[in-house]
């Protein structure tokens, strides 16, 4: 359904009255595809007057303007008289959320004068998290609760894993890191913990029980501080719609609820979803079966697959197939990849450029051999005028880059690689966020624990004895910190602390000015402490720009926590954005992303799809579906590249690291009939290949135990 004509009448600046009368600007649907089109206006406007529509599924292949139509969508309802305070959209991250509101919020402008805000876009967590406080009293929660980012909540569980002397058994029981992505993984994936474990976790079988124990006491002492996680944002969410009238009122809120990305919904979220619209009214969601690669997070791509069938009638389903990002060979290549899948919403993607180069097979003798290759194709790309920041080098796992980064280093060739150490899990910037995080809830003892040690001489004890006597309320967190001895190391900065926190907790300091006083009581405390202590400021300098984005302290510490920058280039652009530079990324850091060249390495059996991932069917596909993502990247130039030894960690005594790498089972003959070759072939052609009789063994469950 086009755009109602009385709308789309435009208020055309500098011109007279009578032609800003007559003056129709175009139907912004009209630059939308037939099928873009379908999804974006679908619907109906009833006998009331209102715009209806029965559920909807968009099945968006690669680079079909999934954001655009979605974006139109969005505008459309707006045109058609929906209240944009009725709509939800949820998306996975901040950014698409704000690209999202940006696109629809232009097109709307573009077909009708005045201002349009979508108050409720954003990601699930930071949604979830809004409705709790809204409704926190209905639900049995705080509503000034505090958030743990992973890294505090990982510290937390190890705080109960000491308490209750499970780091001291016998046998190594699991570390924090994994303790939270188990409970993680129970938590998203619904599933019982015995399951939890068998499937996903089973080196950690044995430690059920104690695990069931942590758990407990991890959950005790969360409630007992004020605080919830990550994941008890979705976990509370679902409770609270477990339950009919709340579920209901809830719904009622939104006449339309749209969501992107939906393959990378997990169990919860889509019970969310169900639970707020039963019968499917006006709920829209789009995504790619062919895309769903977070299984590791609980991710369920049998949401997408199964969403026409949760109602009756079954959900409209329309398919995206146009790419506008690659040519055609490297879409011939993707589709005979995905062709393999063993359950999907099939979908053949049709190039709306023309031309192109088909992708090549690149077979090398070793992995110095692949570096070598790839650094001079990489250049002879730059040579015909492609940047380097044009060019990607892809693979499965963050440590198959490691040769490749020592000749590029060698080489003098500047590169950035997408992962490494995460700008929220920097010591410096969690030490200044526990003091704003215990400003804003005091029975946040984890972070009143952090913050408290930056003094001199306050160590585990001297902190634990003023959170004691502090007792988590607020109203007497500035009494206490004034009267408490404090150690005599302490007491200059102990005094600054207290007048910091007496200016964080007055109700009338503004946002974000009280972030300075808490950057000029820590810049000593950090000089002391690091030796790049400039370095570090900077990183607090681009925290105090970004804070400014927020109209409030709380809002601000909650996006940190839910959607957290991967390093400090998310948050003010690219440090290297006026330098050219070859990007290197694993292929989940990479989705969303395209480039003009992309160079896919480690291309084997046992690196794609990594052995891991080879007992179990549903594994397979998904490390199928890795590889497709892989191949969608590119624009115009596509290189898989297999060497044919490669080195591995761990390996049995007398062995040389090295095996000999097999083909993928994913290159098939339908496959490869759509490459070019280039090096020797290895022995076999169809299929996964053995490996040579004379190559060491991979010991896996070696490295399974050296885990622990």
């Amino acid at each position: 359904m086009s755009a109602d004509p009385a709308i789309a009448v435009a208020l055309a600046p500098d011109t007279g009255v009578a032609n800003r009368r007559t003056a129709i600007r175009p139907d912004p649907l009209d630059s939308l595809n037939p099928e873009q089109r379908a999804a974006a206006a679908f619907g109906e406007r009833g006998a009331d007057g209102r715009f209806r529509s029965a559920p909807l599924l968009v099945v968006a292949g690669a680079g079909t303007g999934k954001t655009a139509t979605l974006a139109h969508r969005v505008a459309h309802l707006v045109m058609q008289g929906v209240d944009p305070m009725r709509i939800l959209l949820l998306t996975f991250s901040r950014r698409a959320a704000r690209e999202m509101t940006r696109r629809a919020e232009r097109l709307v402008a573009a077909a009708r004068p005045g201002p349009v805000r979508l108050p409720w876009a954003g990601t699930f967590h930071s949604i979830g998290a809004r409705l709790l406080r809204e409704y926190a009293d209905r639900v049995g929660l705080d509503a000034s609760f505090g958030i743990l980012d992973r890294g505090d909540a990982a510290d937390l569980i190890d705080v109960v894993r000491h308490e209750l002397g499970l780091s001291a058994t016998r046998r190594r029981f699991p570390r924090k890191d994994t303790c939270l992505a188990i409970y993680s993984q129970r938590v998203n994936s619904g599933w019982p913990l015995e399951r939890v474990l068998q499937e996903v976790f089973p080196w950690c079988s044995e430690w059920r029980d104690e695990l069931s124990a942590l758990f407990r006491g991890y959950v005790e002492r969360k409630q007992a501080n004020g605080v919830l996680d990550y994941d008890d944002l979705l976990l509370w969410w679902h409770a609270a719609v477990s339950d009919p009238s709340l579920a209901a009122e809830i719904g009622a809120r939104f006449d339309h609820v749209l969501v992107d990305e939906y393959q990378d919904t997990n169990a919860l979220q889509a019970q969310i979803l169900l639970a707020m619209k039963p019968d499917g009214r006006g709920l829209a969601v789009v995504g790619d079966d062919a895309q769903s690669i977070y299984a590791f997070r609980a991710a369920d791509v049998g949401n997408i697959l199964d969403f026409p069938a949760k109602f009756e009638p079954p959900a409209r389903r329309i398919t995206l197939e146009t790419n506008y990002r690659s040519v055609q060979p490297v879409l011939d290549a993707a589709n005979a990849l995905i062709a393999q899948a063993s359950r999907q919403h099939p979908k053949v993607l049709r190039a709306q450029r023309g031309g192109g180069a088909r992708p090549q097979l690149v077979t090398v003798v070793d992995e110095r051999a692949q570096a070598d290759w790839v650094i001079d194709a990489v250049l002879r790309h730059h040579e015909a005028a492609v940047p380097l920041k044009h060019q990607a080098v892809l693979f499965r796992s963050s440590h198959h880059g490691a040769t490749l980064e020592i000749e590029l280093a060698r080489r003098n060739i500047p590169f950035v690689k997408h992962g490494g150490l995460k700008f929220l899990e920097a010591a410096h910037v969690k030490d200044l966020l526990s003091v704003l995080r215990w400003a804003e809830n005091p029975r946040n003892a984890i972070a009143g624990f952090r913050a408290l040690q930056l003094m001199s001489g306050v160590g585990p004890t001297t902190a634990q004895r003023c959170l004691d006597a502090i007792g988590g309320a607020a109203s007497r967190l500035p009494e206490v910190l004034r009267d408490f001895a404090a150690p005599p190391a302490a007491r200059e900065e102990w005094s600054g602390f207290v007048e910091v926190m007496a200016v964080l907790l007055d109700p009338s300091a503004r946002w974000p000015a009280q972030l300075e006083p808490v950057r000029r009581w820590y810049r000593p405390l950090l000089e002391r402490r690091h030796d790049d202590a400039a370095v570090r400021a900077a990183d607090l300098d681009m925290l105090q720009s970004i804070a400014a984005g927020f109209g409030t302290r709380e809002r601000f510490l909650t996006e940190l926590a839910l959607d957290p920058p991967q390093a400090s280039g998310d948050l003010a652009g690219d440090p290297l954005r006026d330098e050219d530079y070859l990007v290197l990324s694993t292929v989940h850091s990479a989705k969303g992303q395209e480039w003009d060249a992309v160079f896919v390495i480690n291309v084997n059996d046992g690196n794609f799809p990594n052995e891991y991932a080879t007992g179990r069917a549903e594994s397979i596909d998904e490390e199928r579906r890795l590889l497709y993502v892989a191949l969608t990247r590119a624009r115009d130039s596509l290189y898989l590249i297999e060497p044919q030894r490669y080195f591995v960690t761990q390996q049995p005594r007398h062995g040389d690291g090295y095996v000999h790498g097999a083909r993928s089972r994913f290159l098939t003959h339908a496959l490869l009939e759509r490459f070019d070759r280039i090096g020797p072939p290895p022995a076999a052609v169809d299929g996964p290949a053995e490996r040579a009789v004379s190559a060491p063994k991979v010991d896996v469950a070696a490295r399974i135990r050296q885990m622990w």
